[in-house]
């Protein structure tokens, strides 16, 4: 089995599994100096953009392509490749299409097929020039985006006038949505062959009128809202993901924002993200199903949800944004968790976080104040 991966920043997620099921791996990169090269069987570093992959990938006659690229953009034109490889040379290109991409990247389009299909999503409207400050000024607080914004760029909380003003400055297209208080879910979701399995919702934090990055929050697993049937809620997500994953009929994996509005029990869809989870390592801890190793068994044809769902576990979790994490303990270097009570350190130097995983709430806190006290005792971590 030979497997072409594109873009290297996220194959020490990969790389262990497919050594262990003895893949020949070949990574192309447009960075000389990414990261994860080494990892790699074979290596090319090529221009941005696909047509340098497609040309590889039928002269090494791999046996799929796994495209491991975490930005929106080029996700469309991964879906153009995925068309062209899989039709001309019968090579099976683990990604979705390039109309689910696209409308996955377009995150107005997204509201206006929800709204169609009677999916809650926070009330939106398009903003036409010339912009009507005074009338946003009655809906404060409100959320201002464009289409395309992602990981935060592209989009912000307007608190007061300044704020409008300072986001529709140069932007011609401007959408805006309701602010809606509440807890901030995403949930991953496997499909291939017309096979769909949702994993593990995780909690990412409240919503702030300070628009706190999602990576800068402590995430936990499994969700728990005070207040409600967990585990009936719990399912009533997971439902609508594989919903989701099924009606724009997505391949490999896609990540659900929801946001769930504690004041009507009410779950709100916000965006669809046809790409690997910021979540991924969270995932991986609750239920031990590694998602971008599942793209693997989707290239190797022995992926099915009935074989996830026997090896899915159910462990509690938490990933804590710590920065640096301490040096004088040792880091596993592999991607993998170590066993029930154990941890994984990712990110870059300064911008590191640690994702915990144990087989109950007591281990859990006592893993995470004995592998970075000071953190957890300067935010009074405790799961409950």
């Amino acid at each position: 089995m030979k497997i072409l991966f594109i873009g290297s920043r996220l194959f020490d997620d990969a790389a262990w599994y497919a050594k262990k099921h003895e893949i020949e791996t070949i990574i192309t990169e447009s960075n000389e100096k990414a990261m994860n090269l080494d990892l790699a069987d074979k290596k090319y570093i090529v221009p941005r953009g696909m047509e340098e992959p497609i040309n590889i990938a039928i002269k090494e006659d791999v046996d799929a392509v796994i495209p491991l690229i975490g930005i929106d953009p080029p996700l469309t034109d991964v879906g153009l490749m995925k068309e062209k490889l899989e039709k001309e040379n019968n090579i099976p290109v683990i990604a979705a299409s390039s109309n689910t991409a696209q409308l996955a990247a377009n995150k107005y389009d997204t509201k206006q097929m929800l709204t169609k299909n009677n999916i809650k999503t926070p009330k939106f409207k398009k903003l036409e020039k010339p912009y009507q400050i005074q009338d946003l000024e009655n809906e404060l607080p409100i959320v201002l985006k464009t289409p395309d914004g992602q990981g935060g760029v592209g989009v912000k909380i307007a608190l007061n006038t300044e704020d409008i003003q300072d986001f529709i400055k140069d932007k011609n297209n401007i959408f805006t949505e309701k602010f809606v208080q509440g807890t901030e879910i995403s949930i991953e979701t496997l499909r291939w062959k017309e096979q769909t399995i949702a994993l593990a919702p995780v909690y990412k934090g409240d919503t702030t009128l300070e628009g706190t990055h999602p990576l800068s929050k402590i995430k936990q697993a499994p969700l728990n809202i005070s207040g409600i049937d967990n585990q009936q809620h719990n399912q009533a997500i997971r439902d609508l993901a594989e919903k989701l994953a099924d009606m724009v009929k997505v391949e490999g994996t896609m990540d659900i924002d929801i946001l769930h509005d504690a004041r009507n029990n009410e779950n709100y869809v916000i965006e669809l993200n046809t790409r690997p989870s910021g979540t991924r390592y969270m995932t991986a801890a609750t239920t031990n199903i590694y998602p971008i190793c599942q793209l693997i068994d989707m290239a190797c044809g022995t992926w099915s949800p009935e074989n996830v769902k026997k090896e899915m576990k159910s462990y509690y979790a938490t990933e804590l944004p710590v920065g640096d994490f301490p040096e004088n303990r040792q880091t596993p270097k592999i991607k993998q968790f170590s066993g029930e009570n154990s941890y994984i350190v990712h990110g870059p130097k300064h911008y590191q976080r640690v994702t915990i995983r144990a087989n109950s709430k007591e281990n859990l806190n006592n893993l995470t104040y004995e592998l970075v006290p000071d953190y957890a005792r300067e935010n009074n971590i405790k799961f409950i």
